[in-house]
């Protein structure tokens, strides 16, 4: 454990920030989930929602920089391509 008062809080606030990354990285994930059911299903209105909404989670996920922007470009890419796939 560090002996300095600031590096004390930083080790406090870096705890806090991991557990907020994990949390927006799992959001994330379990909503990428859903949209690979829905595609699964064949389900072109359901895929529809979870697309749109996917790539709201992945928008919001990278500007908060738990992941890089164009990592977040590259799966919104995939999606894209998996709904067209659909038809």
């Amino acid at each position: 454990m560090a002996n300095i008062k600031s590096a004390k809080k930083r080790v406090l606030v870096a705890e806090a920030c991991r557990k907020r990354n994990i949390a927006d990285r799992t959001r994330m994930k379990n909503q990428l989930k859903k949209f690979a059911a829905a595609v699964e299903d064949g389900n072109k209105k359901a895929a529809e929602r979870e697309l749109q909404a996917s790539l709201s989670v992945l928008d919001k996920t990278a500007a908060k920089g738990v992941i890089h922007r164009n990592a977040a470009a590259r799966r919104k890419s995939h999606l894209m391509r998996d709904f067209n796939q659909m038809a």
